[in-house]
């Protein structure tokens, strides 16, 4: 696999793909198929592709695209999936990672909390998924526990970062509500909705909902694990990857992209590598206002199988990484499907970024726990897909 070098833009049909990788992002020949499929759906005008881009169900993953018509298929059905980072005000001196780790195991059991009251709050209704609210879920989703390795922009002063300070790192979405909202429309959108239509106008508002829970998630199991970790947190950035918006006259969908109308952020990379905190440019209006929002898998989850695991120091490299970090996840098959060896290198998915004009690098960030949920609550068919439809960590 791999691909030749990319710069600029091409016209393919009636919309223009605008592609910010280079040879070192390995892009699938499949997810260039899937580029080319969308440009030619009807009302579609303007594509950006990233450097994390690998195929997916209904299209590539690590994209943004611009059309007259609403694409639920395009967000698929992990609405409002994201990335929200928080800085912690535990000492990295203080921190002993086999007693954090054990803390962090807090996270496999469902949240006692006041469901309904957040939900309320949020603006959403108590019935909404209240037994989901505040897990993490299957797949690529984690919390993670970083410190920043290095810094490399003065951006990160601006927001009281330095040096070994400790970040909570939460990938997480809309769990059931998610696939709830986009089963309803699932029969419906091989042409797209229409701009005004009842159709379009009802999903989006169910959208806008499963996006505020979303959000609302990643916050409640990043509070859950600072109170495991007896430290108090504060909101960086809250970065969604999977959303629609409208933009005038037209809609600007987002899959496995993120939202770069933020200050800061967030680039994960795998359990085993670095993770980025990016500035964006706003220099290419051609992007999208979108960017990485991590590595992107180099490997799907079934061709893992007979990577990794088959000898003792494979196993050990499973739930222990290169930086002594350590990994919290009882499910061995997922620890496989989502092995380091799956994900592309962030580095190189940063520099492309960066080589393009898109974003400026503020710092780096080294994992050192990894929590990854070994079964979701709800027994649905919706796992599977969740795995082969996101893009990242890739855990």
């Amino acid at each position: 696999m791999g691909n030749p070098e990319r710069d600029g833009a091409r016209v393919v049909s009636a919309a223009t793909i605008h592609e910010f990788y280079s040879a070192t992002s390995w892009i699938e020949g499949a997810a260039t198929r899937q580029l080319r499929q969308i440009a030619n759906l009807p009302g579609v005008r303007q594509i950006a592709a990233f450097p994390d881009l690998h195929p997916g169900v209904f299209g590539p993953i690590g994209c943004a695209v611009l059309s007259e018509r609403l694409y639920p298929q395009l967000i698929g059905n992990d609405i409002g999936c994201g990335m929200s980072l928080f800085a912690l005000d535990l000492p990295r001196s203080k921190l002993r990672l086999d007693k954090a780790a054990q803390k962090l195991r807090v996270l496999e059991s469902a949240w006692p909390g006041n469901a309904a009251g957040y939900l309320a709050e949020a603006g959403l209704p108590a019935d909404a998924f209240p037994e989901a609210i505040g897990s993490i879920g299957g797949g690529n989703h984690f919390c993670e526990l970083q410190v920043i390795e290095d810094i490399s922009d003065d951006a990160a002063l601006e927001h009281d970062l330095t040096r070994q300070t400790l970040l909570l790192f939460v990938h997480s979405g809309s769990r059931g509500f998610g696939t709830h909202v986009f089963q309803s429309v699932v029969e419906r959108f091989a042409d797209g909705l229409e701009q005004g239509s009842a159709a379009a106008d009802c999903y989006l508002n169910n959208h806008d909902n499963a996006v505020a829970w979303a959000a609302l998630n990643r916050r409640i199991i990043a509070h859950r694990a600072a109170e495991a970790l007896r430290a108090d947190l504060r909101l960086l950035v809250d970065s969604p990857h999977n959303v629609a918006e409208r933009q005038g006259d037209l809609f600007l969908h987002r899959k496995g992209a993120a939202v770069a109308t933020t200050p800061l952020v967030p680039l994960a990379g795998s359990r085993d590598s670095l993770s980025f905190l990016l500035k964006p440019t706003e220099r290419k209006p051609e992007a999208l206002a979108s960017l990485s929002h991590g590595s992107g898998r180099k490997y799907d989850s079934k061709s893992m199988q007979g990577r990794v695991g088959n000898t003792r120091s494979d196993r050990e490299r499973l739930i222990r990484t290169s930086f002594g970090g350590r990994v919290i996840c009882d499910d061995r098959q997922l620890l496989i499907e989502e092995a380091p060896d799956a994900y592309k290198n962030s580095a190189h998915v940063c520099d492309d970024l960066v080589s393009h004009g898109l974003a400026e690098c503020v710092a780096s960030l080294q994992p050192l726990i990894t929590f990854k949920k070994a079964t979701e609550p709800e027994a649905t068919e919706s796992r599977k897909s969740q795995r082969k439809d996101h893009g990242r960590k890739w855990r």
